[in-house]
């Protein structure tokens, strides 16, 4: 494990847009970046961490628009996280590796140093695709542009690549074993109190929607248990969040999953980085040039017992 560490902390830069003027620069940026208040970012304002056009910021204001605004962030602790991994396959452009569940593969969320793009940087690869932190399993990092941009290509809806997941979700209404099931619904973007705006199933009131992306999931029942069912989740299309709201519009969320819930509905304190659940990026197909390598990787430690002994440890 990587123990929990300060980083270096990290500049934001926004530009202004003209409708903003007026606002004061305080209400602006709590309403673009949620997670913190007018009350805090005043505070911030005060403490100096803000840049008006490339000049420190002495004092709440109002916005004509137009301006550059920056905040240089302070150090903060980045949480623990697991840094070894299985390596699959590298042949010096191409690694394919096994991640670990809880490691973030990209900056964001809390992470900018404790992440899989950092941990690389020595070996010169960098991530071709991102699955979420908590998700387990097949990664493909690629060292040259060239390659990163062919594989990232391939993981596009057209590209032809068929991402194959093992997930515990609740009891899929319908669904028998060896039964397949087609999910088209699109991932919406919805409000959420912490971030403004997120990824989830469309609701089933009137809530508003800013953006809709169209996704395609094809469900295997491959065991039933007490506990939930252990489904096979083909995707070609890999929208963010993809197999947990689409199980979610389902009525079937992820067996732990703090964020998407019962009824589409999304968790006001949650956030799509907090774990809980049970996803495995477990099979890659349809990709010509790697017909030589087993892209699979049975789940973590001894595989599907020990996820669902996981899963009978929180119930």
């Amino acid at each position: 494990m990587k123990p929990a560490a300060l980083n270096d902390g990290w500049t934001y830069h926004d530009r202004v847009p003209r409708a903003a003027a007026g606002t004061l620069v305080s209400d602006w940026l709590a309403d673009r970046y949620r997670h913190s208040d007018v009350a805090v970012w005043q505070q911030r304002i005060a403490a100096g961490e803000l840049d008006w056009n490339g000049a420190l910021l002495c004092s709440d204001r109002a916005l004509q628009g137009g301006e550059a605004l920056c905040w240089r962030r302070p150090p903060w602790l980045e949480e623990a996280i697991p840094d070894q991994w299985e390596t699959i396959h590298d042949d010096g452009d191409l690694l394919v590796i096994n991640k670990p569940s809880g490691l973030p593969v990209m900056p964001g969320g809390g992470f900018l140093r404790h992440t899989l793009t950092a941990l690389l940087e020595p070996t010169g690869a960098r991530p071709v695709h991102r699955l979420g932190r908590f998700t387990s399993g097949l990664q493909l990092c690629a060292r040259t542009p060239q390659t990163r941009a062919l594989w990232s290509k391939q993981f596009r809806p057209d590209g032809g690549c068929r991402k194959v997941y093992q997930a515990w979700s609740q009891r899929v209404p319908g669904l028998e074993l060896g039964q397949c099931l087609t999910v088209n619904s699109d991932v919406v973007e919805r409000p959420h109190p912490l971030l403004g705006w997120i990824w989830g199933p469309e609701p089933f009131d009137d809530a508003p929607i800013r953006k809709r992306l169209s996704a395609h999931s094809e469900l295997e029942l491959l065991e039933r248990t007490a506990e939930g069912d252990r489904l096979q989740v083909t995707i070609t299309t890999g929208r963010p969040h993809q197999i947990r709201i689409h199980l979610a519009q389902l009525g079937s969320p992820l067996l732990g999953d703090p964020l998407y819930l019962m009824n589409r509905e999304i968790s006001a304190t949650a956030t799509p980085g907090d774990g809980g659940y049970r996803l495995h990026a477990w099979r890659l197909s349809g990709l010509p040039h790697l017909r030589e390598i087993n892209l699979q990787v049975d789940p973590p430690s001894e595989g599907d017992q020990a996820l669902r002994n996981s899963i009978k440890r929180e119930k």
